[in-house]
């Protein structure tokens, strides 16, 4: 494969001189900060929080990189994984000109972006078993296609995607190949970040919204090659990451074993509801899952999720999504909330 990152950065991209923030242009430690015109007297709040953060969040990426195993120079923290997924586009797709290929069913965010940017997509589905369509993907390809979009475990049908068919599109594929992982702490499943250094052209996002229990905070990672990780940095805001998500995220990151019982745990109780919901003989169809969710194909999924909402319990109405007709994703709760939407789900059914 010949890969060549200048070629694929638009224009303007390539000869961006990014904005240097006070906080860019000193390196070291100070006690008398002049530079930025803060407010020299602190903030209404127990912690100060009148200064600028660290724009490139070092503090916080050292502690990721131990426990990820990847060197901060190859990695990107933004205000979600929306953040670098929009910057992808606005890196490498000319408006109007270049095309990005999807293999729906999946995560809608990247279309969405996709139609912000004014940038073409293509869709190419996943076969019934919710695997890549290699030939259709190849097909689909010419030489204004830019990204190619995979998610695994992908959402919304909880299955991850052949690894050896991710590697193969990385071999053959000259564009830039993005592998969201949001899941992949629940999968048995390597991740793709040992990958790195044998794919210049692999993007590889991850989130602490999920098994790490911090959606609120917003924190998203992008992994890749040092060069990509230079532009995603040469166009994101100078200040993209809050000081006091900076503060909490370092402080959550010692959480480490409490996290890993919390998965356990998850995907224990994942087992148990889907084992459950089988027994139903309402349920037609549950997708084997390596995430926090599961796709139940059932009968009268409208109505059944309408019940289910007037009583209380939101789960997420897939039925009229391509190769998800009638479908409920459900999210795998505690033990006592899945014991509560499973006797709702019975409830309704015997009426």
């Amino acid at each position: 494969m010949s890969f060549n990152l200048n070629a694929l950065l638009r224009d303007n991209i390539r000869k961006l001189v990014p904005y240097s923030s006070a906080r860019d242009e000193f390196k070291g430690e100070a006690s008398v900060w002049l530079d930025a015109n803060e407010n020299a007297f602190g903030s209404p709040l127990p912690h100060d929080y009148n200064r600028y953060p660290d724009p490139l969040q070092h503090q916080l990426k050292h502690k990721l990189s131990k426990i990820k195993g990847v060197p901060t120079e190859n990695m990107f923290l933004g205000n979600g994984s929306d953040e670098a997924i929009d910057i992808l586009y606005r890196a490498f797709c000319t408006p109007k000109l270049d095309n990005v290929i999807l293999v729906p069913p999946t995560y809608g965010m990247y279309e969405v972006s996709a139609n912000i940017n004014d940038v073409e997509v293509r869709k190419v589905n996943l076969t019934r078993d919710y695997q890549l369509d290699l030939d259709g993907i190849a097909e689909a390809i010419d030489p204004h296609t830019k990204l190619i979009f995979l998610c695994s475990p992908n959402n919304p049908t909880g299955n991850s995607i052949n690894a050896k068919d991710i590697e193969t599109i990385l071999v053959n594929f000259t564009g830039i190949v993005v592998v969201d992982e949001a899941y992949i702490n629940y999968s048995k499943q390597k991740s793709f970040t040992q990958a790195l250094p044998e794919f210049p052209n692999l993007v590889i996002l991850q989130t602490l919204s999920k098994a790490w229990g911090l959606a609120a905070l917003r924190l998203g990672l992008a992994f890749a090659s040092k060069e990509i990780i230079e532009v995603f940095n040469k166009i994101k805001p100078p200040y993209n990451i809050n000081q006091a998500t900076q503060d909490l995220v370092l402080e959550a990151l010692e959480g480490v074993d409490i996290i890993n019982e919390w998965i356990k745990a998850t995907v224990a109780e994942r087992e148990i509801l889907v084992s459950k919901l089988a027994a139903l003989e309402q349920v037609e169809h549950i997708t084997p899952s390596d995430a926090n969710f599961v796709l139940v194909k059932l009968a009268e999924p409208r109505a059944l999720y309408s019940n289910l909402v007037e009583q209380g319990i939101i789960v997420r109405d897939r039925s009229k999504v391509e190769l998800c007709e009638g479908c409920l994703r459900v999210t795998v709760g505690t033990k006592l909330e899945n014991e509560r939407l499973l006797e709702a789900i019975q409830t309704f059914y015997n009426k």
